[in-house]
């Protein structure tokens, strides 16, 4: 395992004084070691869960060439290119049953969506292309070509060849894709726990009577929440005061329980407090002054405590800057130790409705809210006052406008990108 001082070594021109946003996830991604136990759960608990090891398909999807839809089954050798067919129509297949026997030329068969395709015949037309009458259909010319909706024995997935890869995260259509396998259980890696805590004398908890100077806390219910949608065991440490003994308990109590430990407040570059203090003492961390806004001071590392080490991520302590981090840093983060692939943010284009007024030198997040244009494009506008303590801003936002490092000033109607919430918050 890397110390801190190894993996900045590797980077060139790493300045915790000024570190930029991109290589922020360059060095998590060499900080974090992905978990290695693992399980085999039922597939109706496997959603959100990251596959431990390929999965190999035991049969062939579809099993056999099958009928696309409702119709009339037959062999396209019989086909002509300028005039109509006229065939007889000898018997039906139905779906989950073979169909014996083969047809001569002339013949059709009726045929049901699903059902095994007949040995000797590769075409079927749709039941609303035909003209019946009696056991006869005709069918007008160019209407079908050979092949038509006609599934293929494999062509979803062949038997032997990986249906889903290790590193997957388990969706809907995955539970499905594993359903149709015939697999009733799946090898996935186990959650990983988090464990998580707010610090400061002025943080309240819920419940507690409001004093001059204090805030509530809504750091933890944004992580809780964040955290949740990520599929981890999440593990609430509550609010800790500034105060070295309870500091040191909870960092101890939080290692020896979880894989990683989120923080929020207390890594200000400037402030007097005991969290960084503690954090030095109880492990490998490193303080930086990240150039993006918001969200500038983080802290990174382990903590070690009876032999174990859980990651950590010391977030700022104002709300949007704790989302905005954990969007841009701890995800990702927290996703390659799940035994995942981090997925890259999707970015949509959206043209900006106001103009933006940006320094290059940083990464900024403003929160946006995207919307169509009377032409049909998209359309993104702040909601405004983009302070870090505007938790109401991201309630308001659908996805946050991404200024890149290098990127200055935005015009009305410049492309920018957006971070979408859809899918990550």
């Amino acid at each position: 395992m890397k110390s801190i001082e190894q993996i900045a070594a590797e980077l060139q021109g790493y300045d915790p004084q000024a570190i930029s946003a991109e290589r922020v996830n360059d060095f998590l991604s060499r900080l974090v070691t992905p978990i290695t136990a693992t399980e085999d759960i039922g597939v109706f608990d496997a959603l959100g869960r990251v596959l431990a090891r390929d999965v190999i398909s035991p049969i062939s999807v579809p099993p056999h060439d099958n009928s696309a839809m409702d119709g009339f089954a037959f062999d396209s050798a019989q086909l002509r290119t300028a005039e109509p067919l006229r065939l007889r129509v000898v018997g039906t297949a139905f779906a989950g049953k073979g169909w014996p026997g083969r047809l001569a030329d002339g013949e059709c068969l009726k045929i049901m969506t699903g059902a095994i395709m007949p040995a000797g015949l590769d075409t079927v037309v749709p039941l609303e292309f035909v003209k019946q009458e009696g056991d006869t259909i005709a069918l007008p010319a160019g209407v079908v070509s050979a092949g038509d909706n006609r599934r293929l024995l494999g062509e979803d997935i062949m038997a032997g060849q990986p249906a889903l890869r290790q590193g997957q995260t388990l969706g809907p259509a995955a539970l499905g894709l594993l359903a149709s396998l015939g697999l009733p259980t799946v090898n996935v890696f186990r959650r990983i726990r988090v464990a998580y805590f707010s610090t400061g004398d002025e943080i309240l908890s819920l419940g507690d009577a409001p004093r001059e100077g204090a805030v509530y806390d809504s750091n933890r219910y944004t992580v809780f929440g964040m955290l949740t949608r990520l599929g981890v065991d999440v593990v609430d440490l509550g609010v800790v005061p500034d105060k070295p003994a309870q500091l040191e308990a909870a960092f101890r109590d939080a290692a020896a329980k979880a894989d990683a430990i989120i923080t929020s407040g207390g890594v200000s570059m400037g402030e007097a407090d005991h969290t960084k203090a503690m954090m030095k003492q109880l492990g490998d961390v490193a303080f930086w002054r990240i150039a993006m806004r918001p969200g500038r001071p983080m802290a990174v590392g382990r903590i070690v405590e009876g032999g174990r080490s859980a990651v950590l991520f010391g977030l700022p302590g104002n709300p949007v800057a704790v989302m905005v981090t954990f969007l841009a840093f701890v995800r990702p983060a927290l996703q390659r130790l799940m035994g995942g692939v981090a997925s890259e943010p999707v970015l949509l284009q959206a043209r900006s409705a106001e103009a933006l007024r940006k320094k290059p030198g940083r990464t900024e997040y403003q929160r946006g809210i995207v919307s169509r244009a009377a032409d049909g494009s998209l359309s993104v506008r702040t909601t405004g006052n983009q302070g870090s303590g505007v938790l109401s801003s991201m309630v308001q936002a659908n996805g946050l406008i991404v200024l890149h490092h290098n990127q200055g000033n935005v015009a009305v109607g410049d492309a920018v990108d957006v971070m979408m919430f859809d899918g990550a918050i």
